[in-house]
């Protein structure tokens, strides 16, 4: 694990959620996403959480948890997206470098294997959100990303090697079409971007994420 830094993306306002905050302080079964996530990391000393709308909201938030995460600035948040924050982030990053958004909430379990593994991978899941990006997939790797089909769903969880990545002011996936193909690991998880996503989410973390 401790070649790995984690960079966990929480910048946007997250409009479509309509809840006037940063997406990953929404509290989910009464615990903000982004401590549900820091939860599982307490075993990588090295954890970045990019900020910039209500950043101040943000790292309080953090801190009340752990006081040794850094915090990267995007202060573009309105013109640009989570590429740019882990652009942002990644500079003198470990020898892998691991993407986390701000809004998912991953199942414990596929965490604690995710944070074994020291080959690069692309993070997908079944489809299941109101706006997906997907992933077209051919033996086993992910040969495509797609706003129109495509066999699963990106998640913003991605494995790379730090020295192989391109900075972008676009989406993280724009940081990884160029290194297509890769092989792709399957994540439960669940993503949050609407209303809807939200009721759903919650109805899984109840269930024991079943």
């Amino acid at each position: 694990m401790n070649n790995k830094t984690v960079i966990i993306s929480c910048a946007g306002i997250g409009s479509r959620l309509g809840r006037n905050m940063p997406k990953a302080l929404v509290p989910v079964d009464g615990k903000p996403m982004i401590i549900r996530t820091l939860e599982l990391l307490d075993n990588v000393n090295d954890v970045r959480v990019v900020v910039g709308y209500q950043a101040e909201k943000v790292i309080e938030v953090v801190n009340s948890y752990r006081r040794d995460v850094t915090f990267v600035f995007n202060h573009d948040y309105l013109n640009n997206g989570t590429g740019a924050s882990v652009s942002l982030a990644m500079q003198y990053a470990k020898e892998f470098i691991l993407t986390i958004d701000g809004d998912i909430i991953i199942h414990p379990s596929d965490m604690e294997e995710i944070l074994k593994m020291n080959t690069e991978f692309v993070g997908v899941c079944e489809i299941g959100t109101d706006n997906p990006v997907l992933t077209k997939v051919k033996d086993n790797k992910v040969i495509a990303f797609s706003r129109e089909k495509g066999e699963f769903e990106w998640t913003g969880v991605t494995l790379l090697k730090t020295k192989r990545v391109n900075k972008t002011e676009g989406h993280v996936y724009f940081m990884i079409e160029p290194l297509l193909p890769l092989d792709y690991k399957l994540i439960r998880l669940k993503e949050i971007d609407t209303p809807n996503d939200y009721e759903m989410a919650l109805k899984w973390v109840k269930n024991n994420y079943r």
